[in-house]
């Protein structure tokens, strides 16, 4: 296997092949920088150019775009409170409170050395644990499933700002978004009042850029005209040096919280359905637990930047395993990668390893190659990243509302899903001036879906008895997890309080 792994570099960086990864990284980048072009969207337009492409080219093209896309959604979640990304929504939490008190430096580079090390550390996960993890996969039920969303939909509420009740409510509100257009199970129209264009639902891009771009535009052009909230400029710092992390503030993150973040994102990635949301809360909920200074969090804290940042891109790798195993997409981006495949003509399952390594080899060095790039791209790109705060507001925000609303078309195709985005910001601008938080919003939707469709085929599965969840193994130990989380950041809390 080693020897094959080899060859997979050798072949990676063959003049025909390593300015594609490049491309597919700069694409990449650009995608998911900007509110709205996620990595799914770009690898979405990468398909038709697989009927054209060789196989290797265009797959390492694919690994690129993956890993850039999913780091670059945090630079504009720090600059500008605007993720490019949904996985990108919880290093938002710490990296924007750090750009305002003039850290903008420290939470970049802590974010590029983490997705790093989350995404090299993913990659050897994925190359020596690949059928270990499927398998351990494959043991989840339909109710373990729910019952790791459901601890996933809790973790968010309780570590999403503001009141629990709050985080709460603003969960229950992203369900009941996810629930409006056709139902999955009967094929019938729910919640859509009579409306045809309603009834197909709201599309993720569009709850993406309503929820976060036209919210925070909102908040921050009512902030700028009372002159509150605005970055403290002066303090900026632009020299190359300052993008580097350093070695006591990495010591102080400490290598258990990289570890655990690792680990956390490569099994949520693992997991069928996860996806680099889910990832991002479990592990920064994980770090806030065992934090030394829970207080921090939502304040700035590094430890929450980076363990959001390493759990996403660790993801990555973990994503791609039940896809070449099982034929079964990790989370968006692996759905594309799979079209990629069969357009190839390819069939990812079981025996898929060892008949197509040649193939699959290049594609974990690509993977590899990307993550290390990312540091280097932040130095040499870092200060303009910065600089996007200077921009002057009003050309910054036309900008930001005119390439959101371009995304959200080229995403849907339907003006009424522009129209949705802009209602849905509205109301989550809202919701936010009452101290609802944005983000389990987001949580909601995205993860909805997937915990209906996992709840009611377990009550199917056990004829409507509630018990299938408290007989399974995995679901219980999810529940007891649920529990003590609520108890951790709840009643505990509240002693400490009192």
């Amino acid at each position: 296997m080693v020897e094959q792994l080899l060859q997979g570099y050798i072949t990676l960086f063959q003049p025909g092949i390593f300015p594609f990864m490049i491309i597919g990284f700069a694409i990449g980048l650009f995608f998911g920088l900007v509110p709205g072009l996620t990595a799914t969207l770009a690898i979405a337009l990468l398909l038709p150019l697989c009927f054209v492409l060789p196989t290797v080219p265009a797959f390492v093209m694919a690994m690129g775009i993956f890993m850039a896309g999913m780091y670059s959604g945090s630079i504009t979640g720090t600059t500008i409170n605007i993720p490019g990304a949904p996985g990108s929504a919880i290093t938002t939490i710490d990296g924007y409170p750090m750009m305002q008190k003039g850290e903008g430096a420290k939470a970049l580079s802590h974010a590029a050395f983490s997705s790093l090390l989350g995404g090299t550390a993913g990659v050897v996960i994925l190359m020596f644990l690949c059928p270990l993890i499927a398998k351990f996969a494959l043991l989840l039920q339909t109710a373990d499933r729910f019952s790791l969303i459901l601890l996933a939909l809790i973790a968010v509420a309780v570590t999403g700002g503001g009141s629990l009740s709050k985080g709460i409510i603003a969960t229950i509100f992203g369900l009941m978004v996810a629930t409006i257009g056709i139902d999955v199970h009967f094929s019938i129209s729910r919640f859509s009042y009579g409306s045809a264009a309603l009834s197909q639902g709201l599309g993720l891009i569009p709850v993406i850029i309503g929820v976060f771009a036209i919210s925070e535009l909102l908040m921050q052009i009512e902030a700028y005209r009372k002159g509150n909230g605005k970055v403290d400029v002066s303090k900026i710092k632009f020299r190359r040096k300052d993008f580097i992390p350093k070695l006591q503030d990495i010591k102080k993150i400490g290598a258990k919280l990289y570890l655990k973040s690792t680990l956390i994102g490569g099994a949520v990635g693992a997991l069928p359905g996860g996806g680099a949301a889910m990832a991002g809360a479990l592990s920064y909920t994980e770090a806030k637990r065992s934090s030394k200074h829970p207080e921090e969090f939502g304040k700035g804290s590094l430890e929450g930047v980076s363990a959001s940042e390493t759990a996403n891109n660790a993801m990555c790798s973990g994503a791609m395993i039940p896809m070449l195993t099982l034929g079964i997409p990790g989370d968006a981006v692996t759905a594309m990668i799979l079209g990629m495949f069969l357009i190839q003509g390819l069939i990812p399952g079981p025996a898929f390893l060892e008949k197509h390594f040649d193939l699959v080899a290049p594609m974990y060095a690509a993977l590899m190659i990307s993550a290390i790039l990312i540091p280097i791209a932040l130095l040499a790109l870092g200060p303009y990243y910065i600089r996007i705060v200077r921009i002057r507001k009003s050309i910054l925000y036309s900008f930001v509302a005119v390439i959101a609303m371009v995304g959200c078309y080229a995403a849907e195709f339907s003006t009424f899903q522009m129209v949705a985005a802009l209602a849905l910001g509205v109301a989550t601008y809202f919701l936010r001036k009452q101290g609802y938080p944005s983000v389990p919003i987001l949580m909601g939707v995205i993860l909805g879906p997937m915990a209906e469709s996992y709840l009611r085929r377990a009550l199917l599965i056990s004829a409507g008895s509630p018990m299938i969840f408290f007989t399974r193994p995995g679901s219980v130990i999810f529940l007891v997890l649920s529990v003590v989380l609520i108890y951790l950041f709840v009643f505990r809390g509240r002693r400490k309080t009192t």
